[in-house]
């Protein structure tokens, strides 16, 4: 009977992931927005199903080992190393170098400076008006700094949006998930001693950064140089998985970031090793096994953040939520509107428009969960405070996905109009 249901369970999981595409290809709507959804749904419809027999039975059977797997997943630390890499390679692979030479300082303010001064900003805010401690409210706005592009990007490949415009907030979410990871880590330790030390944080910033740029090329070299005296697709295929996980484990090893290593494994991978030492018919396969790797990555990783919401819990804690969504989107603003202005100056390109869809674009994902069930399993704040963070976590970034993607979506057609593809279609 247990086996049947795991294999029930596995079947529904899949079935579940192609009715997300499905409807979201039929609604044209970013299928990371219908998995939200469909989460909320199943897990809702967990709490209210009467019914004996196989069939209910099997739907709680279900409900229950899948939110099994994400526990396991999210509270081992093993959410971030298996489902993350896959996300930011294969994004970082299709940034061409023109554009990345444009957009690359911007984005790395964005991703470094940026992320720090979300950070005060909205912890400041936070500590002010919640009223619990600084360091409880230092490490929320952490937790909620890193924007995850995802739901973005998918947008954006139905809109004419500028290529630079894409590059630098898919650049920005690469780079400020190690950063965001970082910072938390710096936060984490301060809390336990008691006192916030600048002069380690600063250092244990640049060996994270730059270990993990080390590492990434290392990899990356090495990989590409086996690519070229290797002529089979399915070997390439492992090659580059095993630069990826291999980028992430070796740096994570050392103490550098795993995460900005995978960055510049697929931007070396995308602007050398895809160009110069495979074919055609091996590069379109690596291409398509890494569009299904982040596919499922995708789908595991915000069917989780439905499946963490709870609604009846937001409800109680409503006032707290919007007070934190209302923090976390001004300290966007002050980071946003500034930097853009700094650098139209040497980049005309870079309009008010683009600071909108930057700001409106800074939308939260599955890390945030991650990083708050590595909080939970710290035990260095008060379970009272916990319950508060938890809270206005899940509830910051179930709002930012079910608001700001739908408003995001109407203002770059209106604005950019749509792909001539798309729109001929």
């Amino acid at each position: 009977m247990i086996d049947t249901t795991i294999e029930i369970a596995l079947t529904a999981f899949v079935t579940l992931i192609l009715a997300a595409q499905l409807i979201a290809l039929r609604f044209k709507l970013p299928y990371t927005l219908v998995l939200v959804f469909l989460g909320i749904a199943i897990t809702t419809l967990s709490t209210v199903v009467i019914g004996f027999g196989l069939i209910g039975q099997t739907l709680r059977f279900s409900i229950s080992w899948i939110n099994s797997i994400y526990s396991t997943l999210v509270n081992t630390g093993l959410f971030v190393g298996l489902i993350v890499p896959p996300l930011i390679f294969e994004g970082m692979i299709h940034i061409k170098s023109k554009e990345l030479k444009v957009t690359l300082r911007p984005a790395l303010v964005l991703a470094t400076l940026g992320v720090v001064l979300s950070t005060i900003i909205a912890g400041i805010l936070v500590w002010k008006i919640v009223g619990f401690s600084l360091i409880s409210a230092l490490l929320f706005a952490a937790i909620v700094a890193p924007t995850d592009t995802i739901t973005i990007l998918q947008i954006f490949k139905q809109v004419n949006v500028p290529s630079r415009l894409s590059t630098l907030m898919d650049l920005e979410a690469g780079f400020n998930d190690a950063t965001a990871i970082v910072l938390f880590s710096i936060l984490i330790s301060s809390a336990g001693l008691g006192a916030v030390s600048i002069l380690y944080g600063f250092e244990f910033f640049l060996y994270n950064f730059f270990g993990g740029v080390l590492i990434g090329f290392i990899i990356a070299i090495a990989a590409g140089w086996m690519h070229k005296r290797i002529d089979d697709k399915l070997a390439d295929v492992i090659l580059t998985i095993a630069a990826v996980y291999g980028s992430y484990v070796l740096a994570t090893g050392i103490g550098a970031s795993g995460l900005i290593s995978v960055v510049i494994v697929g931007l070396y991978f995308g602007n050398s090793t895809l160009k110069y030492s495979i074919s055609k018919e091996t590069k379109q396969s690596i291409i398509s096994f890494w569009e299904i790797a982040a596919f499922i990555g995708n789908a595991v990783a915000f069917l989780l953040i439905g499946f963490e919401t709870n609604l009846a819990l937001f409800y109680g804690a409503i006032t707290v939520i919007l007070v934190a969504y209302a923090a976390t989107i001004i300290a966007r603003i002050l980071t946003i509107y500034p930097t853009f202005a700094i650098f139209k100056r040497f980049n005309k390109e870079m309009s008010t428009k683009w600071s909108h869809i930057a700001t409106i674009g800074g939308v939260r994902g599955a890390l945030s969960i991650a990083l708050l069930a590595t909080l939970a399993s710290a035990n260095i704040v008060s379970p009272s405070d916990l319950s508060i963070i938890t809270s206005m976590v899940l509830g910051v970034v179930f709002i930012s996905i079910i608001v700001q993607v739908p408003i995001l979506s109407r203002y770059s057609l209106r604005t950019f109009g749509r792909r001539p593809s798309q729109a001929t279609a």
